[in-house]
């Protein structure tokens, strides 16, 4: 039996660092936290300085089972845990729970997963650091007071089922107020002037006006001077710029990086670079510094030197800006620097391949950039000039290797470089074409995953183990959606010089087009500004950053933690219970009109299910008539007309196939009812404008979708797509298809491997059904098994024989399981 027990929090870290040690160690996994505060009440113990109750999830029995047993029968229990707060929690719930003893338990860490590092880190242990894990117990513990006492507040005052978060709240907050400016918004036009000028030597290059003309008329006459100008070459001005690389990456930059380069959202990201990590690729995922070890400066110097020549390489050493930045000592960079290529899949090939370049730029020498700017003279007019500018790369440097996206809240490509032709002050220029555009103002940008990240970076709200959660938690929450916005059209002034001639037309433009940015729901906005009226301390950007760093504090040993908690407490606490019983009920009721026909007021608000719109008051005695809104409606901007069309549903639209079809919207949305089946309309598609041919298009692709492909034992295979991927459906099973098969062109074979692979897989889940009398055994999860009628269920005794039972001996268990239901009911009366 191995003397020492390593354990880690994941499998695939396990298996990794299992190949550097010898056979005197064993490496297990804990599959992270081992114990949590309860999910069913709150677990804190407030009168008694916010002791946490931790309890071993249900989950992890059999785990903490096997460690505490694995633990007694070593000699040394090594704890190797991640370096953040996190991993030091997890060690300290291990070094609790296992009962483990102090002389025989060491705790090592590593930023990375190479056999250097995990050796080193055992010649080099330590004890657990109790300041850390103290600062994410007080993280851990006031995020519950806030989150188990300001939820049941929501419940009442504003929708049953909603939840509050410290940190998620404030992020939704950032976007309810961008998306109330981008509503506010009101556009300005403006027309901008650019002139494409020919040189003699037939090259063209283009210029811009410096001014641009608050209406057309004023364009226009402009238009009509360089109708009769000559021009030629003015000022020309060089100057010689240089630009320096980026910083190696932290947990924020490579998440706004890999979405810009990648598409990657924060989650996505973070799920793959946590498998690079552990795969020994990379170092740790989670920091906030730029550092980099004096190896690694020299492993990369090495590299550059070799591969680009002495001129390319810089020695560079970066600090972290970051208030606090305390998560890990180092950037994110490849272990291994001579390693260009590196991951088990396309996603971690092309993080991988970011980090690599990322880390290897920061090491090179600036490039060295010839900017050039050139005015054109107009013969006719010295107050305007056109401005060409342009610039020339006279030596690349980090550029060779690596350029960072520029971040204009989306996705956009690096920068080209514009070269402008040679030219001297005084040559003569033909203008091909001067063209005038009316040009309207831009909203503010929305978040897209990555800006947002950045934005509470800049603010100082969370820390690099907190973004991916949050943003993904506010999205589970239905406070915030993706939006792909198509946009809307509108057309625009334009003029035209060309050949002498002068020409007036409009062109079209697409404004207010959106891709994958995050945009509130309803529900959002209604919460947010409830939270934000009522709560706003929590909801104070300032305040939830002093928190944050009050959480440094305490894991720098210069704060108590009990302290922290208190004082945050007793304010709050108070704050809640005054809501609680003074706040009115808020559901963001906007009055739209009143009804034509009734004379009553029509309301858009959020309801028990959501948004809705609503003819008449609540108060009155009769009842009023309610409707929910369509997918792409939301109540801050619908408006009455709108409102008025959704209580036109639902609305039949005749018959097909001698069954009635109709639409109208329910809970999920606007669906086709045809016969008794419920068909979702495609998002393209109002409910109030489908008509019955295109209602028809709909059924016939369901009825297409559901038709049997292949029959197997006497009953019908059908397949269809769903949001798990593809499918095929048997027996009441849901059968996802991997991509190892033809999805369009599933063989018999392929049906029947797939329809026994799900039954051996359901068969360890469910033993035997009886379908008659609805009665079936299921296993349970710790190895035993229940017999099941409905709401009766019974635990069957070891000792029974379960896979050859019968009928008869199943009722007789459930037979005297409700006896003693009836003999307990007695009892209790006879006592009464």
């Amino acid at each position: 039996m191995p003397k020492n027990l390593v354990i880690v929090e994941s499998p695939a870290k396990a298996k990794t660092i299992q190949k550097y040690l010898g056979e005197d160690f064993r490496v297990e996994s804990s599959f992270g936290h081992i114990a949590d505060l309860p999910k069913k009440n709150m677990g804190i113990d407030i009168s008694n300085n916010f002791e946490p109750i931790y309890e071993i999830s249900p989950d992890k029995k059999e785990v903490v089972a096997k460690l505490r047993r694995l633990s007694k029968e070593a000699s040394v229990v090594w704890l190797a845990s991640d370096e953040d707060r996190e991993g030091e929690a997890i060690a300290w719930h291990l070094y609790q729970q296992l009962g483990l003893k102090a002389n025989e338990t060491k705790r090592i860490v590593f930023n990375e997963i190479t056999k250097k590092a995990i050796l080193n880190a055992i010649e080099n242990p330590r004890e657990i650091d109790e300041n850390l894990v103290n600062a994410q117990q007080a993280r851990r513990i006031l995020d519950r007071l806030v989150g188990f006492e300001m939820s049941p507040v929501l419940w009442k005052k504003v929708k049953p089922g909603l939840s509050a978060g410290r940190v998620q709240s404030v992020a939704v907050r950032l976007i309810v107020e961008r998306e109330k400016e981008i509503l506010d918004f009101t556009p300005e036009n403006s027309f901008k002037v650019t002139g494409d000028f020919q040189l003699k030597s037939g090259e063209i290059f283009s210029a811009h006006l410096n001014h641009d003309f608050e209406d057309f008329s004023s364009l226009r006459k402009f238009i009509e001077k360089c109708q009769s100008a000559e021009f030629s070459v003015g000022e020309i001005d060089k100057k010689l710029g240089k630009r320096n690389p980026s910083a190696p990456f932290t947990t924020s930059t490579l998440q706004q990086e890999a979405s810009r380069k990648l598409g990657f959202s924060v989650t996505r990201t973070m799920r793959v670079a946590q498998q690079l990590y552990e795969s020994g690729l990379i170092t740790y995922m989670r920091t906030d510094s730029v550092n980099l070890s004096s190896e690694a400066i020299s492993a990369a110097s090495h590299y550059i030197e070799e591969n680009f020549g002495k001129e390319y390489k810089q020695v560079r050493k970066y600090t972290s800006k970051t208030k606090g930045a305390q998560e890990a000592h180092e950037a994110i960079r490849p272990t291994n620097l001579r390693m260009e290529q590196g991951g088990a899949d396309a996603s971690q090939q092309r993080l991988y391949d970011l980090i690599w370049k990322r880390t290897i730029a920061s090491q090179m020498a600036e490039a060295k950039l010839e900017k050039t700017t050139i005015d054109v003279d107009m013969s006719n007019q010295k107050k305007h000039v056109f401005r060409g500018k342009g610039e020339v790369v006279l030596f690349d440097g980090f550029l060779r290797v690596y350029q960072e996206s520029t971040d204009d809240d989306e996705m956009v490509q690096p920068k080209g470089m514009t070269i402008l032709p040679p030219m001297e002050k005084g040559d003569v220029l033909i203008p091909n074409s001067i063209l005038g555009l009316e040009k309207f103002t831009r909203h503010p940008a929305r978040y897209s995953e990555a800006s947002l990240v950045k934005k509470l970076e800049e603010l100082g709200i969370g820390r690099p183990s907190t973004y991916a959660p949050t943003i993904s938690t506010i999205q589970k929450r239905k406070y915030v959606e993706i939006v792909n916005l198509e946009g809307e059209k509108r057309k625009l002034k334009a003029i035209r010089l060309e050949k002498q001639k002068i020409k007036e037309f409009t062109e079209n433009e697409t404004f207010g087009a959106d891709k994958r940015k995050l945009k509130p729901t309803d529900v959002g906005i209604v919460v947010n500004d409830f939270l934000v009226n009522y709560f706003k301390n929590i909801m104070d950007y300032q305040f939830t950053a002093k928190v944050e760093e009050d959480f440094d504090e305490i894991a720098a040993g210069k704060e108590d933690w009990f302290k922290i908690l208190d004082e945050f407490y007793g304010s709050f606490h108070k704050n809640v219970t005054d809501v609680e019983e003074n706040a009115d009920r808020a559901t963001g009721e906007r009055l739209l009109g009143k009804d034509p026909e009734t004379g009553k007021n029509v309301y858009a608000r959020i309801g028990r299910y959501g948004a809705m719109v609503q003819i008449g008051e609540t108060e009155k005695e009769e009842k009023p008539k309610f409707s929910g809104l369509n997918p792409n409606q939301n109540i801050s901007t619908i408006t009455l007309e709108e409102a008025l069309k959704l209580f036109e549903l639902p609305k039949d639209l005749g018959e097909y196939k001698k069954e009635p079809v109709s639409v109208n919207v329910g809970r999920y949305g606007p669906y086709v009812k045809f016969g008794e089946k419920y068909i979702s309309l495609p998002k393209d598609l109002d409910p109030n404008e489908v008509n019955l041919v295109q209602a028809q298009e709909v059924i016939d692709a369901k009825l297409k979708e559901e038709a049997p492909i292949a029959e197997y034992e006497g009953k019908e295979v059908t397949k269809g797509t769903g949001r798990f991927g593809p499918f095929i459906k048997w027996n009441n099973w849901f059968i996802n298809v991997s991509k190892k098969y033809d999805f369009d062109n599933l063989s018999s074979k392929d049906i029947k491997e797939l329809i026994e692979a799900k039954k051996k897989k359901e068969n360890e889940k469910i033993v035997k059904v009886f379908e008659k009398e609805g009665i079936r055994i299921e296993k349970a999860r710790w190895k035993r098994h229940n017999i099941i009628q409905g709401k009766t269920k019974v635990e069957v005794a070891k000792d029974v024989d379960v896979l050859n039972m019968t009928l008869e001996e199943a009722q007789k268990i459930l037979a005297t399981k409700t006896t003693k239901k009836s003999a307990n009911k007695k009892t209790k009366k006879t006592k009464k």
